[in-house]
């Protein structure tokens, strides 16, 4: 078979055709910049794509919090007294910093006992950047607050919205403001992870009911305020879990109904005035350790509530010989068997309460009523 004959130039035609319509950047060019002289629409700015008309709802609210809330929320930085090793002069020099949150129109600055402790001078910065010097008012190491208090004008401050902890659930969306890393004004949102936990407190006192959120807590944000989806405030943001010292997705916060609480004994006291039984017990581990189950009574405070009920503490029988106190086995029918459970119960008490304290004496059980007394 005879093939047909192809002109010769066919082919180099269609390939000049080809090359004259190929894209300036050729594959050899790939991975390396375009050049000053390209023009075309990769060496140009992307088109804008115009913005929604209007933000999503919930955005919106966000946003509405954060502007109202963060004129409530405040900087707090503290130094300490230190001796130069050198000079061996005295100086002042930061200890630590972190957040709070404007109480009310007197100046009260709420925050964690953490975030001022050992301070020797506090310095308050409100959202307008105005900087005041504090005064410590009052402290509760077992729960991690404390109150300063500044002088500025009513106009400066901006109180902060009180909500409630006792109805919150799990899943509700939580919003968080602070101070991370001396940024100020940071807002984080998440929800309550859960409700009812407990954690240690710098006195290592048990803080019962305690909100988890996963709302990013980081260094500085102690002491600001965990708000609901309205910016009430429902917790004081304190502790974190976290293995590198970083926010890991658990946070915790003091449950406002607890704030609420101590903040005016501690504007009028300086201190929270508990009810208790007015005695003196014998440490955990020394009744563990004689194998009794409850409370020794070492000491009953003279004239106090415990003695006025007739309850008896330990008494030496005879010279090297002691006879141990009644034992406190329960109150009001839940038992306790140290003294953080002993004060978890007092927790739900105020002074001039009458409670049932159930004893071991002589190995009999029986039952008192006690008024509970104030105590320090």
């Amino acid at each position: 078979m005879t093939r047909p004959a192809v002109h010769p130039s066919g082919p180099i035609i269609c390939l000049a055709a080809l090359l004259s319509c190929a894209p300036s950047v050729q594959a050899a060019d790939w991975g390396k910049p375009l050049g000053a002289t390209y023009d075309g629409p990769e060496g140009k700015a992307r088109a804008v794509t115009p913005a929604p008309l209007e933000l999503a709802a919930d955005e919106r609210a966000t946003m509405a919090v954060f502007e109202r809330v963060t004129k409530s929320v405040v900087f707090i930085a503290n130094t300490a007294i230190q001796r130069d090793p050198w000079s061996f002069d005295l100086l002042e020099a930061p200890q630590g910093s972190g957040s709070g949150f404007v109480w009310n129109k007197q100046g009260h600055i709420v925050t964690n006992f953490h975030v001022v402790y050992g301070a020797s001078s506090i310095k308050v910065t409100l959202a307008d950047r105005s900087e005041y010097k504090a005064v410590l008012i009052g402290a509760d190491p077992d729960h991690d607050l404390a109150v300063l208090q500044i002088q500025a004008t009513d106009d400066a401050l901006s109180p902060i919205t009180v909500g409630s902890s006792n109805d919150l659930r799990v899943g509700q969306k939580v919003l968080a403001i602070g101070n991370p890393f001396g940024l100020d004004h940071s807002l984080t949102t998440g929800v309550v992870s859960a409700l009812g936990r407990t954690i240690k407190s710098l006195s290592n006192r048990t803080i019962e009911g305690v909100i988890q959120t996963d709302a990013a807590i980081n260094p500085g944000n102690s002491g600001g305020p965990l708000l609901d989806g309205t910016g009430r405030l429902i917790g004081v943001n304190t502790q974190i879990v976290s293995p590198s010292g970083a926010f890991a997705g658990i946070g915790f916060a003091v449950p406002v109904d607890t704030v609420n609480r101590i903040v005016p004994e501690l504007i009028k006291h300086g201190k929270l005035i508990r009810p208790g039984l007015g005695v003196s017990l014998v440490p955990d581990a020394m009744a563990k350790r004689w194998g009794v189950k409850g409370l020794i009574i070492g000491k009953v405070s003279r004239g106090g509530a415990a003695e006025r009920a007739g309850l008896q503490g330990a008494r030496e029988t005879m010279p090297g010989r002691v006879e141990l106190g009644d034992v406190i086995v329960s109150v009001n029918n839940r038992p306790v068997s140290t003294v953080d459970e002993l004060m978890d119960v007092m927790e739900d008490h105020k002074v001039g309460d009458r409670v049932t304290v159930d004893i071991l004496r002589n190995n009999r059980r029986q039952s008192v009523t006690v008024t509970l007394q104030a105590i320090n």
